[in-house]
This record gives C-alpha cells, structure tokens and sequence, in this order.
C-alpha cells in the first residue's frame, strides 16, 4: 500500500477505535473459522490413510462426526464473525457521514459557492456508500482470509516441509500484481467518483432550471453534455473494471505453477514410498484451500483500495477549513444588542478585485439604513458580512464596540433575521418553515407571527391550513405567499436587527404591496439594513448610503440626496420616469 493510501487509511481507522471491543469479538470468531478450516484440511490424513489404506473401523466411525462438528463450529464462527464486522462496519460508515455532513454544515458561505452542490451531495452519498464496502465487507474478508491462511500454512508445513517451500517459493510474487492492480483500481475509483460528482451537479442545474432549458430549447445541448459525461463515466469504470477482471486470471494462473511443482514432486515422493497417499493428499487440500483466501485477498485489496479513493474525496472536504475554527477564538457571546453597529474601515474580496474597499460605517440601533447602488457594487456582501458569512481582511465589524470575532457566531445571528430574494421554504408544512425561526414556539406565536406577515389568512384558505406541505422550495405557494411565510420567520424569531435583501423585487405589484405592510411591521423598532431594487420603497428610512466601487458615494436621508443631485438623484429619477 502506497504512503498516501496508508495515511488515509489510518484515518478511516480512527473511526473504528470506538468499536473495539466488537472489533476483538470478531476476531476472535475469524479465529474460530481459521481453525475449523485448517481441522478439516488436517483431517484428510487421518481420513485417507485409516480407513481406507488401514480399514481402521473406530476410524470410520469418529470420522464422519469429528466433520459434521468442524462444519458447525465453522457456520457458528462464520455467521457471528459476518455480524459483528458489518455492525462495526456500518457504525463505522454511519460516523463518517454524519461526521461529514457535520463539517459540511458549518463551511463558511464562501464554499457552498464554490463547490457545486452536486459533489457535496456526490461526497455524502455516492463517495461515503463505496467506502461503505471498503470498511465492512473488505475488511471482513482480509482478516478472516489471511486467519484462515496462516492456519493453513501451519498444516501445510507441518505436513511436509519441503513440499511447502516449494509450494511458496511463487508466493512473494503473488502479491505483487495484488499491489499493483490495487494502486490501479484506486486511481480510477477517484476518477469515477469525480465524474459521478459532476454529473450529479449537472442534473441539480437543469432540473432546478427546467422552465430555462424548455423556454430557450436548450435539451440538446443538455443531452450533450450529460452524454459526454456519462460516456467519460463508462470509459473509466470499465477501465476499473477490466484491472479486476484480469487480476484473478493471472494470480490463479501463478498459483496453478505453485501446484504443479507440488503435484509433480508429492507424487514422485508417494511413489517412492517416502510419503503416504494420506500425507500427500491432506497437504494438497491444505495448500488447494490456502490459495483460495489468497486469490480473495486480491478482490479485498482492490476492494479496499476503491474505497481510499472514495475516502479521498471524504477527507478533501473534511480538511477544509470550517466555522469551527473561527469559532474557537471567540470568548464572548452577545446576550443583547444596546447601541451601535459600526464598520471600521473594512475591505473585502472573494478573488481579485475588491469588492469593499476602506469601507466604513456606523449605525445606530433602531436606525433603520437603506443600500443603493448598480449590480456588483457591494451591497449584498456589506449585509453578509455582519452574520459572517464570510470573512473579511481588514478592518473590523463592531456591534456595541466589540469585535464580532470575539463573539460567537450563534450568538451573533441569534440577533439576525433575514428576509432575500431568493426565498427559502423547505419541503415542509407552513407551520414548520414558520418554526425554522424558533424551534421551542408554540402555536399561538406561530399564528402571531403569520397575522402581522399578513400571512395568515391566506393559509386559513389551505385546505390542511398550517398544515399544508409548501413543497420543495415552496413551489405550491404563489411568490407573494412564499415570501410572507419567509417574513412570518422573521417574525417568530424577533431578532433586534433585520436584513432584508431584495425582498420585494420578484413581486408583481399587488404582492407587493401586501408584502411592503409585512415588511413595515417587523421593521418597527428594529434595526434594519436594506437593499432595495425599488427606490420608491427607501424613501422613509432613516438614512440611504449609496455604493459604488465597493465605496460609499453618498450618505443621507432621502430628501438630502435629491436636494443633491447626486447618484441617488440619478437612480431615482431614472427610475421614476421623469
């Protein structure tokens, strides 16, 4: 096994050290397998020699039971050897994927944009349920075979010491094709998985943008590049498959040398009444049965090595580097927020170019602040930075003169809510995506929270009411309806400060306008950052700052910045028609 197959490996096999007490119990019954094998290949001698060259008639009679006995204590062993390893096995692959699932949770934003959501989905499912077989199965065979082998090698020399140096003068050069066709299947195991990967992605793409694809007559191209992949997909797993195939040809074709030497110069030994027919035979079965654990050891090893390649993928995006660790420097957590939230001279960027630069700005709570600028000016990254989504370079975000890195990041968005663009419902009741803003409320909050996001009389009209499942992404509910579920969320969680990207901007004009009342009331008393598409909906706030060039460009309330003439004069009248 390569270095690099070894380090993984050790890794999977920290998931196992809980289990070894199960582990031991196991090997104890591969043990009992191992024994009862060799008993029945050590019995042939006896068998042979007694009764049939001796006529030994006790011999006839114990022969039969001494077998019957060793087959049942084999079944025994085998069956519970079988149980507890897939127990440790499935445990074992039940860790890592809620461990995996655990990490991928906490990534920073930063990642789930730029790791498609088809290989995350591909590492949890398709990656983690080939290392499935890697640890139960393969690991089962390999322990139990090499048992079984070391305790037939000890019948085999004990029979006849110079009939088993011959027998393994070809048994170093066994494993060397198991090695090497090894290396080969785990280099196309982790092409194959990439390729799985990638298709996935490819489907959640399409398939989420159906409409986009029929609208703009896109399915051939879409059949294209599926088929490309799925082609590239063939290609490489028949590759993998070809190295299994022809790796069990050529180790039994070297074993089959192994036993004609033996054979040849056994039976010459027989002739010549050096050894009995007894002796011979029980060697031959000894060795005719050692090469069988041997030839599987090979399906194990690839096996084994498929799932490495598999695991790979596994541990790439566990080493990434999590919330965890941001986590771990925080010492304080926000119980309350009393003054201020200011930006001290913050510059961010994803690559490149930044996309704030030198930025600064302090908000007073109950202040209520609206965005404005043109497409890729900052304002969506200004508003993820303060949940700290993502991380920034420079400068620091205070809320009451306290760096937010010194605070935990569930205490920080426990002071959060946020209404986007994009809503999000989850294949869920109405009642239950209503709870996603806070899990311990009872009913009587969750109608609350829906009447004053004038929600509530429309999910009266369902005939299972807040019981009615919204469907994948709420796609039973109309865009106006969606988005005040999301605001009655906000609602029920009553944090102190409100982000609102975009809320209304994918709304006819009656939505609206029904959603513009919800929004008003949970602004109330709050602390709010706004983005807005539509300028008309600003013109109350406290202030309005005007982005351009990851840079404020104006600063004032709505009637100062027309009285200025500006950018924000611009904007407006531009999109008011005048």
């Amino acid at each position: 096994m390569d270095k690099e197959s070894l380090i993984i490996y050790k890794r999977i096999l920290i998931y196992v050290k809980p289990y070894w007490r199960r582990l031991l119990l196991a090997m104890i019954f591969m043990l009992g397998v191992a024994g009862t094998t060799s008993a029945l290949a050590f019995l042939v001698k006896p068998a042979l020699d007694s009764i049939f060259f001796e006529k030994n008639r006790d011999m006839l009679n114990l022969m039969p039971l001494a077998i019957l006995v060793a087959y049942a204590l084999k079944g025994i062993c085998n069956f519970s050897q079988e149980y507890h390893m897939n127990y440790v096995g499935q445990k074992v692959i039940m860790d890592i994927r809620q461990a995996l699932y655990d990490h991928i949770q906490r990534l920073s934003l930063y990642h789930f944009i730029s790791i498609p959501m088809g290989q995350l989905i591909s590492r949890i499912t398709g990656d983690v349920g080939i290392l499935q077989a890697s640890v139960s199965r393969a690991i089962t065979s390999i322990i139990k075979d090499l048992f079984t082998a070391l305790g037939l090698l000890c019948v085999v020399f004990y029979r006849d010491f110079k009939l088993a140096l011959i027998a393994f003068f070809i048994l170093p050069f066994l494993f060397i094709p198991i090695f090497q066709f090894g290396l080969k299947t785990k280099h196309y195991s982790y092409k194959v998985n990439v390729i799985v990967g990638n298709m996935l992605s490819f489907l959640k793409e399409y398939f989420s943008g159906i409409r986009i694809v029929k609208v703009f007559n896109l399915e051939e191209k879409g059949k294209k590049i599926f088929a490309d992949e799925n082609l590239r997909f063939f290609k490489n797993y028949m590759k993998q498959i070809k190295v299994r195939a022809i790796s069990g040809p050529i180790i039994e074709l070297m074993s089959a040398f192994a036993i004609a030497g033996v054979i040849w110069y056994g039976g010459k030994e027989v002739i010549a009444g050096k050894a009995t027919p007894g002796n011979f035979f029980s060697f031959i079965t000894a060795l005719i049965l050692l090469y069988e654990p041997i030839k599987r050891l090979n399906g194990s090893y690839s096996t084994i090595q498929e799932g490495i390649g598999a695991a790979k993928r596994v541990f790439e995006i566990m080493d990434i580097s999590s919330e965890e660790l941001i986590e771990s420097k925080a010492t304080k957590e926000l119980k309350e927020f009393k003054d201020s939230i200011e930006f001290r001279n913050v510059s961010f960027r994803y690559d490149k170019d930044y996309v704030l630069k030198n930025f600064n700005l302090k908000v007073k709570k109950g202040e209520k602040i609206g965005i404005v600028g043109v497409s890729g000016g900052g304002k969506s990254t200004l508003v993820n930075l303060l949940p700290r989504f993502y991380e920034i370079e420079e400068g620091q975000i205070l809320i009451d003169g306290v760096d937010i890195k010194e605070y935990s990041l569930k205490s920080i968005r426990s002071m959060i809510a946020m209404v986007t663009q994009e809503v999000i419902l989850f294949n869920a009741t109405v009642k239950e995506n209503i709870l996603y803003g806070k899990e311990n409320a009872d009913f009587e909050e969750v109608i609350r929270s829906a009447q004053n996001a004038h929600a509530h009389d429309f999910i009266m009209s369902f005939p299972e009411q807040y019981e009615t499942n919204v469907g994948e992404m709420g796609e039973f509910l109309s865009g106006g309806e969606r988005q005040r579920i999301a605001i009655a969320r906000a609602f029920i969680k009553d944090a102190p400060i409100i982000i609102l990207d975009e809320a209304t901007s994918a709304l006819d004009t009656q939505s609206e306008r029904e959603v513009q009342k919800a929004l008003d009331e949970l602004m109330s008393g709050k602390t709010c950052f706004i983005i807005a598409h539509r300028l008309s909906t600003l013109v109350n706030m406290d202030r309005i700052i005007v982005l351009k060039d990851g840079e404020i460009y104006e600063d004032g309330s709505h009637s100062e910045l027309m009285e200025k003439k500006g950018e924000y004069y611009r904007l407006y009248t531009m999109q008011q028609g005048r």
